[in-house]
């Protein structure tokens, strides 16, 4: 099952000449329990910092690809986080050494063992045209 969402995000950044739509397709949920986001960053220095985002979305989970597009981002380098929060408690939970206990993904499969992810892996390139990033969740 595929779930188109739409989100408008020209309240959050400056509009620009040649803004483009950015399509995230979330797919790898093992459930459908609590919420699934993703969070699209536009620097280094903010990623991957809660809070730090220039657009996010959340909704029910679900299992299959779920898909939400962001409109009118100006071109630039931007990263993309996924959670499957599992529990609803808005946050990445951790096990006791760290290491999250519930899935996450990263744009370009930019996942670390034991840090988090890097700006330089994880980081794409959005142009003046629609751009269509693929982030699996794993557990």
């Amino acid at each position: 099952m595929i779930r188109t969402i739409a989100v408008a995000v020209a309240a959050c950044l400056p509009l620009a000449a040649n803004a483009a739509d950015l399509t995230i397709k979330l797919s790898g949920a093992h459930n459908a329990e609590g919420a699934v986001s993703a969070a699209i960053f536009a620097s280094k220095e903010a990623f991957p910092k809660e809070g730090q985002q220039v657009a996010a979305f959340r909704q029910k989970a679900a299992t299959g690809t779920v898909s939400v597009t962001f409109h009118d981002l100006p071109p630039g380098r931007y990263a993309v986080t996924v959670l499957h929060d599992e529990n609803n408690n808005g946050k990445l939970d951790r096990d006791a050494t760290g290491i999250p206990s519930e899935g996450y993904g990263v744009s370009n499969d930019a996942r670390e063992l034991l840090s988090p992810p890097y700006w330089d892996k994880a980081s794409f390139e959005l142009g003046s045209e629609a751009k269509t990033v693929d982030v699996k969740i794993e557990y």
